[in-house]
């Protein structure tokens, strides 16, 4: 079973797809892609899926439900989202209006009919999660984008998260039934990190996937002197769906207040 996909380097322009509900990786039930533009780009969706769009960076308009939206973003570590968000009946046209943009695609069934809902940067303010324990070893901002609190029609959860040079994020290690998807990008773009999917840790680089199965912990690492973003995709399960995760109880003591590690002053 594949749990990484390593793009190698730069996406290429025009839409790869990544996962596919009826294809590749049909086990994270949900389509995850990324269309890459350039000036002039004209990009058209009619499927009849729940569909989310997040702008990683560059200058779009954003046209559905004879609405329209332009929003730049220089880069998706200092400029927090925007992701547009619509049911089935909704057709979606992206245009590109800068020199290259991204937008990453996530889209599931769903035959619920919801209002398109456009997410701006202001909508999801940096949380520092993590802060004020663990040393700060496992300080990260999390952007949660909509999940069962703002959207509960969805069948999608969809956020970011970024870890900061030298820690940790999604610690303590936590698991939960829903299959996720995580997707990275380095700053500088050189870097890496790591990624446990259970019992198995991959490196991580610019642009590659992670695939994390039902049931599996997943925290990750960033080494010194570099940033890790990752989006993280979740499909909601049927009469099943995602909420708070299971955190490994035997792990949970290091986020106490109080607690002396080793090396601490006695």
């Amino acid at each position: 079973m594949d749990l990484i996909r390593r793009a190698g380097g730069e996406n290429a322009f025009g839409y790869t797809s990544i996962a596919e509900m009826n294809g590749k990786h049909a086990e994270m039930r949900m389509d995850f892609g990324v269309l890459r533009m350039r000036r002039g780009d004209r990009f058209v969706e009619t499927q009849p899926l729940e569909k989310a769009y997040l702008l990683v960076y560059g200058s779009v308009r954003f046209s559905w439900d004879g609405q329209r939206h332009e929003e730049e973003r220089a880069n998706c570590f200092d400029v927090p989202p925007t992701a547009l968000h619509v049911s089935r009946k909704t057709a979606v046209t992206i245009e590109c209006l800068s020199e290259d943009a991204e937008i990453d695609i996530l889209r599931t069934d769903n035959e619920k009919e919801f209002d398109a809902k456009l997410y701006l940067p202001s909508d999801t303010p940096d949380e520092f999660r993590g802060a004020g324990t663990m040393h700060e070893a496992s300080t990260r901002i999390v952007r949660t984008i909509f999940d069962d609190r703002n959207a509960p029609y969805a069948n999608l959860v969809l956020g970011e998260v970024i870890g900061y040079p030298g820690k940790w994020s999604s610690f303590p290690p936590h698991h939960h039934p829903q299959p996720e998807i995580y997707y990275y990008k380095c700053n500088p773009a050189n870097g890496w990190g790591y990624a446990e999917c259970g019992e198995d840790v991959f490196k991580v680089r610019n642009n590659d996937t992670v695939f994390i199965q039902p049931g599996l912990t997943h925290p990750q690492c960033t080494p010194p002197g570099y940033a890790l973003w990752y989006l993280w995709g979740i499909r909601h399960l049927d009469g099943q769906r995602y909420g708070t995760p299971t955190f490994v109880p035997e792990h949970l003591w290091v986020q106490e207040p109080g607690q002396v590690y080793w090396g601490d002053e006695k």
